[in-house]
């Protein structure tokens, strides 16, 4: 069916009204599918809440146990994800001085103390200028000391005689395992005369409470029925009780001219306790056995420690 003039004129009119106002002309059936179109749309997206991303997110093992720790602090309308948030946030803006802090050693230069006490004292000026290696010192500084001998000797088998000795125990060459050792004993009517001296390298660290040094050295012996001298090789066993030279137990074997007809075999045992700071009683047992004869001396011996 064909329109009339008179109806096209009036839609004519009625599209230039709609362009006066600023609406473009649609044909009621493109309105119609663009309302059908978008209206459910936005209503459905209206309805339907929104996912749970940032709970889910965050709520880990670690924020679960952190909300356990502080849950009655947190009013109950912030828990949930909205407190996990909270806590996140929290955790990450705490400033550096509430979290522990490294711990600084106090040195010397740290104490408060007088000027003349500092002074009088070597230890801490030492310590002042550098802080020292406490366990390589151990080792190095010696659980013994040297010391002067001076003390009263008994022979038993020789008639009881009696005398006396000397020497000087453990001197330190330099700070390695090497000492030199000597002695002299001897009867007061020259029944029996012995001196030596001996090289002993101690195998461990010197500050070791157990130690152990071969002996190289020279000796002259003498009795009434025979007498001998040459090398002397052996072994010294030095059990340390107190560092310092307080308190030792020593054991030494010996051979003077080994493998020979002279030969005299040295066995001496040891004990000494100090009295002091720097003087010491000592005992001396040593057993001297020959092919001729077995002879025993006993020594009670004082010893000042330098």
């Amino acid at each position: 069916m064909k329109e009339s003039p008179k109806s096209q004129k009036f839609g004519l009119n009625l599209g230039l009204l709609k362009l006066r106002r600023g609406r473009s002309p649609q044909p009621p059936e493109d309105r119609g599918a663009i309302r059908s179109c978008h209206l459910p749309l936005e209503r459905k997206a209206i309805r339907s809440p929104q996912p749970p991303l940032a709970g889910g997110a965050i709520r880990s093992p670690f924020l679960k146990g952190v909300r356990g720790d502080l849950a009655r602090h947190i009013p109950p309308f912030l828990r949930g994800a909205r407190g996990d948030l909270i806590v996140l946030f929290l955790l990450i803006a705490t400033p550096a001085w509430s979290q522990p802090q490294p711990h600084k050693t106090p040195s010397a230069a740290d104490l408060d103390l007088k000027p003349e006490i500092i002074e009088s004292s070597p230890v801490l000026q030492r310590w002042m200028r550098k802080v020292p290696n406490v366990l390589e010192e151990i080792d190095r500084d010696p659980s013994f000391r040297t010391r002067l001998r001076l003390g009263y000797s008994l022979f038993p088998s020789t008639n009881n005689a009696s005398g006396w000795s000397f020497g000087v125990e453990d001197l330190f060459i330099s700070e390695s395992g090497f000492t030199i050792s000597g002695d002299y004993h001897a009867a007061f009517d020259r029944q029996r005369e012995a001196y030596g001296v001996d090289l002993r390298y101690y195998v461990r660290p010197l500050g070791n409470y157990i130690n152990f040094a071969p002996i190289i050295g020279y000796r002259q012996i003498e009795t009434g029925d025979y007498s001998t001298d040459g090398v002397n090789v052996g072994a010294r066993l030095l059990l340390v009780l107190s560092r310092g030279g307080a308190a030792d137990i020593a054991l030494s074997q010996s051979w003077v001219s080994p493998g020979t007809d002279d030969e005299v075999g040295l066995t001496t045992l040891s004990f000494g306790y100090a009295v002091t700071h720097n003087l010491r009683l000592s005992t001396d047992l040593q057993r001297q056995n020959s092919r001729q004869e077995k002879d025993s001396r006993l020594g009670i011996v004082l010893e000042w420690m330098l």
